[in-house]
């Protein structure tokens, strides 16, 4: 039972890559609170999510297609207007892997995915952010936006098997925060989620379905759907700018890195001698696995997935 603060009632979704998986479960959630769903996919599954939510009660059009295609995002944007009178909610999920360690990686293999997950992203909050500032300018007064982007733990670990994808994930993660702060005078909230699900795309990642409690499996795309249909939500309005971790029980939410250690010129130039005495005796004997990677988030694992210092090569949904 959806509160006055949750409900989506009123309000028209856009989710991208809905035809099945984590996306089809983003766009039954935002349904399930009311919401009309533009449902993009790249083929025909699209229709079957049309009719899962017009049999909740709620409405839907499919619009089939590419997002690496720039002009998707503008083609979206209309259907949402057209359709539904408006734009309320953003949800960039579609995209595709092309695993390789670097040394096999192909340029078609770095192209293919930086386009769908990155240039994907980007073109539909592109195409959104001028519909709501052009909304916000005409009616002087802030509008209702939410843009939920689709990042991955690949960015956290640098996962050696997934180069390509783990670049588009930091990339989109960075294209969240300048969304959040570009977009958030006009009333829009951009918020990033690294999610973990048992879809189609991660069948030969994740062992089989282990049901907790209520019979769901611990890692159902539902149990992600739920945070994402809350951060569309009006009482979400407070969150903005951030990055989720999100599955199994839990949602935890990421803070930004921080400064380990400042190395200061003594006479406001480094020389290489001096780096050399300031740098190699604090990196000596440092253990390889304390660097950048956010090996601590692998901690979180509350799924009995094993994961190691070296990255995970399980592949996070998204």
């Amino acid at each position: 039972m959806s509160t006055t603060n949750t409900t989506l009632e009123g309000r028209t979704a856009v989710v991208t890559g809905a035809g099945a998986g984590l996306g089809r479960a983003e766009a039954l959630a935002l349904a399930g609170l009311g919401a009309n769903v533009v449902v993009n996919d790249v083929g025909p599954a699209a229709d079957d999510v049309v009719a899962e939510i017009k049999a909740l009660g709620a409405d839907a059009v499919a619009v089939t297609g590419d997002v690496g295609d720039w002009s998707m995002g503008e083609r979206l944007v209309a259907a949402a207007v057209e359709t539904f009178g408006g734009l309320d909610v953003v949800v960039n999920n579609a995209g595709v892997l092309r695993d390789r360690m670097l040394f096999n990686l192909a340029e078609s293999d770095w192209d293919d995915v930086i386009r769908v997950h990155l240039k994907g992203h980007a073109g539909l909050s592109r195409a959104a952010s001028v519909h709501w500032r052009a909304a916000s300018k005409t009616s002087g007064a802030p509008v209702y936006g939410r843009v939920v982007n689709t990042s991955s733990e690949a960015f956290l670990f640098g996962a050696p098997g997934q180069p390509n994808y783990s670049a588009a994930k930091a990339g989109i993660t960075a294209l969240t925060l300048a969304t959040a702060q570009g977009m958030s005078r006009y009333g829009v909230r951009a918020n990033a989620i690294c999610p973990r699900a048992r879809t189609a795309m991660t069948a030969d990642s994740f062992g089989e379905g282990v049901n907790a409690p209520g019979g769901l499996d611990i890692m159902a795309p539902e149990r992600v759907a739920t945070l994402v249909a809350h951060l569309a939500s009006p009482a979400a309005d407070g969150i903005n700018g951030q990055v989720f971790v999100v599955y199994g029980d839990m949602v935890a939410l990421l803070a930004p890195p921080t400064v380990e250690h400042k190395f200061t010129a003594a006479d406001g130039t480094f020389t290489p001698e001096e780096l050399d005495a300031q740098l190699t005796p604090y990196f000596s004997g440092r253990d390889p696995h304390r660097n950048y990677a956010a090996y601590s988030v692998a901690a979180l694992d509350t799924t009995g997935t094993q994961q190691t210092p070296a990255g995970t090569q399980q592949t996070p949904a998204g």
